[in-house]
């Protein structure tokens, strides 16, 4: 939001209804990565942040498969009985 009034803490503070020095702070800590509740992590935790996202997907979609393929598997095998 600081971003939207141009870098202007005090504008922006003013417009939330808090203190410049609040925001001010707030905006800082949230830069460095101290804030709690931001996600601004490093650049290689983002890294394997994202891989884990999508080893998890793959993961996800290797388990529907095996199981389609263990479902199919199984009325195969009935039907050549």
């Amino acid at each position: 939001m600081i971003e939207a009034n141009q870098g202007n803490v005090s504008e922006t503070a003013r417009q939330l209804g808090i203190s410049m020095q609040t925001l001010s702070n707030w905006n800082n800590k949230a830069k460095t990565g101290t804030l709690a509740g931001t996600k601004q992590y490093s650049p290689d935790l983002n890294a394997l942040l994202e891989e884990n996202k999508k080893l998890k997907q793959q993961l996800k979609t290797a388990e529907m498969e095996r199981e389609f393929l263990k479902k199919a598997a199984a009325y195969f095998a009935k039907e050549s009985q």
